[in-house]
């Protein structure tokens, strides 16, 4: 099943700082998500004057329980208090996409 994730990042200064220091471990779980075919696509949230706010990805998980257990139960910015609110919404690409 794919989903959409939202993470939003606690304000200023503390989001900020926590996600700085824990980009490389977000990232490097990410990428192992994307090389297993659960991620498919990230990016970061900016706000108007292009700071990171937040974080959007689309990814396949078999269920959201699943979701939760393998992925979000040890997402760095979770864990280190980087998104302070995460929304999970399950979606249906458009017939031309390749995602699943």
């Amino acid at each position: 099943m794919t989903f959409l994730v939202l993470g939003f990042d606690y304000p200023a200064p503390a989001g900020p700082e926590r996600r700085k220091a824990s980009r490389e471990e977000h990232l490097k779980q990410g990428e192992r998500f994307y090389e297993e075919g659960k991620w498919l696509c990230a990016a970061g949230i900016l706000n108007e004057v292009g700071d990171l706010i937040g974080s959007v990805i689309i990814c396949n998980f078999p269920s959201e329980e699943t979701l939760s257990k393998e992925w979000l139960d040890n997402e760095p910015y979770l864990l280190n208090h980087v998104w302070e609110k995460v929304k999970i919404h399950p979606i249906r690409p458009a017939p031309f996409m390749k995602f699943e």
